[in-house]
């Protein structure tokens, strides 16, 4: 119904923004990822929308990106995964992230998330499967079991998601773990 509003930020009290549209306030829940890149208070901003309606209210839910809205409306056709939930984990995961956790089955990564349990990660992992995260599907000469030991290691070391990802795309193949832990770890340290 509502698909994008267009207006001036008149107020930000987290997880929801105001958005005076030609003098009519538009309360719009945000995930942080989009709350954190919003511009100041006073200036103008577009924010593609999903309106969601029940019984006992109709709320408006506003993201800075298509690839945010479409990966939310994936996340609430989920049964037991309500709009409060798919916005709390677009909140904790970059769609990146939560398409990288798909492409791994890492539920670990998904349990981390405020309110989301071992059973709800496992049916999240299990539905999304082949619709989030194809894109960033590994080669298929890598032994994924390796990289996600590699991978884990590194973040239980300190360092981000993003770092350890990029670290491991420049290791050799056939590379075990000891060996890929050493090499990612020199290749960071540069």
């Amino acid at each position: 119904m509502i698909g994008r509003l267009t207006g001036v930020i008149a107020e930000k009290s987290p997880p929801q923004v105001l958005i005076d549209v030609q003098g009519v306030g538009y309360e719009v829940d945000v995930p942080m990822s989009t709350f954190y890149n919003l511009p100041a208070l006073g200036e103008r901003v577009s924010l593609l929308t999903h309106f969601v309606v029940r019984e006992d209210a109709q709320i408006l839910f506003g993201f800075l990106s298509a690839e945010e809205r479409s990966t939310f409306k994936q996340l609430i056709k989920i049964s037991g995964v309500g709009p409060r939930m798919a916005l709390s984990l677009l909140s904790g995961l970059s769609v990146a992230e939560l398409a990288q956790a798909v492409v791994r089955q890492d539920t670990g990564r998904l349990i981390k998330v405020p309110g989301v349990g071992k059973k709800t990660a496992e049916r999240l992992l299990l539905e999304l499967k082949g619709k989030l995260g194809t894109e960033l599907a590994l080669p298929v000469s890598f032994d994924q079991g390796n990289q996600a030991d590699i991978l884990q290691a590194l973040i239980a070391l300190g360092y981000s998601e993003k770092e350890a990802a990029t670290a491991l795309k420049a290791l050799p193949a056939a590379v075990g773990v000891s060996d890929g832990i050493k090499l990612a770890l020199k290749s960071l340290s540069r």
